[in-house]
């Protein structure tokens, strides 16, 4: 398993990754949090950047996928199916079930008619070879084939990985398994994708350890990062009965009152948001001090990556206005 080829010192916390890092003093749990949250937002636009990428929608359509359906600004939406295998075959050919397992957040009725069809145009290793193609051409396109600080942010995403264990994450597994791609920018992209994946596993684990269920999260959600109640879980294909069902438990939990948080909502919230946090310790103290170059980085490849359309320039609020139809 590469994770325990590339960690194969991470005893006493050391690390090695073709040299050999010395273990530091522990993070605090606060320090964890704020640089968890800020590596996460920096990375964001340029890793997710893959469900965009009119490269990779081409991609698809070759294997017989549809289209883009839509534009949300300057930036194509993926098409459904196309999405829920490309992203699924990280974990083999695997059935809809399993697949909507794994993205937590999506109504299974959706998901696995997609990844049954998607299964008839072609096979795990051909889509996910697809995906790795068109994500690392659009960042090349945008980017350059060597943008400023590659090596360093590569490195360091390398070595944010290295700790990482797969136990309990399909997602992060899966991509794990992967092959690395040969170009410079597209290892860096891989690294960032095995974080990403990481985040969102432990994100799951955090919301469904709270008792809440993929519409109960996806409702709170909405007003934690901002957006109106029932707008973005829209996209994850939840009918309206589903919804208003989700937001009379979370009234009688104690967690909503007339669609809005309650204090004891908001503090339950954040807490699986801290508790997402802390499962990223380890990566974030392989990191170290690096972290805010490496942010820095992120973040002007993020601004360009939105500039020329490459993901949301508005993030999920781009996606919940235009499911609302504003």
């Amino acid at each position: 398993i590469r994770a325990i080829r590339l960690s194969s010192s991470l005893e006493c916390g050391a690390l090695s990754i073709g040299r050999r890092y010395a273990p530091v003093m522990p993070l605090s749990d606060a320090m964890i949090t704020d640089r968890s949250r800020q590596l996460r937002d920096a990375l964001e636009p340029v890793i997710g950047s893959v469900y965009f990428a009119p490269e990779c929608h081409a991609e698809y359509m070759k294997l017989g996928f549809g289209p883009s359906p839509s534009m949300v600004g300057k930036t194509a939406t993926p098409d459904g199916p196309a999405y829920f295998t490309s992203r699924g075959s990280a974990m083999g050919q695997v059935a809809g079930h399993v697949v909507a397992a794994a993205f937590g957040v999506f109504n299974p009725l959706a998901v696995v008619p997609s990844v049954a069809h998607g299964w008839s145009l072609t096979d795990a290793p051909t889509i996910a070879a697809a995906r790795s193609r068109g994500a690392i051409a659009q960042l090349v396109r945008i980017l350059g084939a060597n943008p400023d600080g590659l090596a360093s942010v590569t490195e360091a995403l390398e070595r944010a990985v290295a700790p990482l264990r797969p136990a309990g994450r399909p997602l992060f597994a899966g991509v794990l398994s992967q092959p690395v791609p040969s170009e410079p920018l597209g290892r860096m992209w891989f690294y960032g994708d095995l974080l990403r994946e990481y985040r969102g596993d432990s994100h799951n684990a955090a919301w469904i350890s709270a008792g809440l269920d993929p519409i109960e999260i996806g409702l709170l959600t909405e007003l934690y990062i901002g957006v109106p109640l029932h707008s973005y879980i829209r996209t994850r294909a939840w009918t309206d009965d589903d919804v208003a069902a989700a937001i009379d438990r979370l009234t009688a939990r104690g967690w909503l009152a007339d669609g809005a948080f309650t204090p004891e909502g908001r503090a339950g919230r954040e807490a699986i948001e801290v508790a997402t946090d802390a499962q990223m310790r380890a990566a974030i103290e392989a990191i170290g001090d690096d972290i805010d170059s490496v942010n820095t980085t992120l973040r002007g490849w993020s601004k360009t990556v939105q500039k020329e359309g490459g993901y949301l320039g508005g993030g999920a609020n781009d996606l919940a206005q235009a499911a609302i139809g504003r």
